[in-house]
């Protein structure tokens, strides 16, 4: 009964994360730093999507990697789903696609270092979900050649300077891409403050010492 109230606590949290995720993922960041232009660098979803990681590492640690997965199915079945209404269908379905590849990566790679120093599992799950996770969803939202996913976003195909300093261009979405990236590795840093902070709360539960 208590992990079914966990688990579902954590397919709630999943959602609301994958919905606000494939929202703001629309938003570029507006305005200015150092010289770069952050609307060709940044969207808003790169702050909210590595919570989606702490999720399903804390389930991990607590229920093992059968539960973690089931959280990452439901959240993926739900978010998907509403984010149909919240997004146009193209983001949506390269957002399901990368959330669940990228997930179920870091469910693997936490799986396989749990019993090393509590970081490391979190943060190479992380690390190597985040890879993933960003290459697909980049790729089938904005690339040209996966057009017949839906209509392409002219805004993200314009030649931009990369990363919004460099002299070479490339289409805007892949500078998109590398500073989503490096948020998320950033934030992916933060949430080892609420991971270790709530490792003494959220304890594995006894079979979980044998992990699948």
């Amino acid at each position: 009964m208590q992990m079914t109230r966990f688990v579902l606590i954590y397919v709630a949290l999943m959602t609301l994360v994958v919905m606000a995720s494939n929202f703001l993922v629309q938003f570029p960041v507006n305005g200015e730093f150092a010289g770069i232009n952050l609307a060709d660098l940044l969207t808003w979803g790169a702050f909210t999507y590595p919570v989606a990681f702490l999720v399903t590492d804390l389930t991990n640690r607590q229920f093992g990697p059968s539960a973690a997965r089931k959280v990452v199915f439901a959240g993926f079945v739900v978010g998907v789903a509403l984010s149909f209404v919240t997004s146009v269908p193209r983001i949506a379905m390269a957002s399901g696609t990368a959330f669940l590849v990228g997930q179920l990566l870091d469910i693997s790679v936490f799986n396989h270092l749990r019993r090393m120093s509590w970081w490391r599992a979190p943060l190479a799950g992380s690390l190597a979900g985040s890879v993933l996770d960003t290459v697909l969803f980049f790729s089938l939202a904005f690339s040209s050649s996966f057009g017949f996913l839906g209509p392409n976003d002219d805004f993200a195909l314009e030649a931009a300077p990369l990363l919004g300093i460099l002299s070479s261009e490339a289409p805007r979405w892949i500078s998109w891409a590398i500073g989503d990236f490096s948020v998320k590795m950033l934030v992916g840093l933060i949430m080892l403050l609420p991971y270790g902070a709530l490792m003494s709360v959220l304890k594995p539960m006894p079979a979980v010492s044998n992990p699948n």
